[in-house]
């Protein structure tokens, strides 16, 4: 019996390993972005009254989910793989990537997105 539990947990630990972070693809570095004027960006836009992120002063809101290791993270929304276009298209435009979502559309252009982008994929 003891052998048993023993093959079935090396099996189990087996099939969960690719489930690491060694499995989530880094973002792109240079994709059009630039991640001070990103760190600048949230705080103009107030993302810290609805997120918690990490170096940013006074980011601490509970509304949406905390930010920190957004560089790591495989999805967008919980629907889209995070790539640098996608990251981007759901700053820019969340309520077209999940209508009815708790995030609002910030009028943040395409530019502000990227370098807003640019600066989660630093906070690993």
């Amino acid at each position: 019996m003891f052998r048993l539990m023993v093959a079935v947990s090396l099996l189990l630990a087996a099939g969960l390993a690719g489930c690491g972070r060694d499995d989530v693809a880094a973002a792109p570095n240079d994709f059009g972005g630039d991640p001070e004027q990103g760190r600048i960006l949230v705080t103009k836009y107030s993302c810290g009254s609805c997120h918690d992120i990490p170096g940013v002063a006074g980011a601490h809101g509970l509304v949406g989910p905390p930010l920190e290791h957004m560089g790591e993270r495989t999805m967008v929304a919980g629907v889209l793989p995070n790539t640098p276009e996608n990251l981007t298209r759901w700053i820019e435009q969340p309520q077209s990537v999940v209508p009815g979502n708790a995030m609002p559309d910030m009028g943040i252009n395409n530019h502000d997105a990227r370098d807003v982008a640019a600066y989660l994929y630093t906070l690993r």
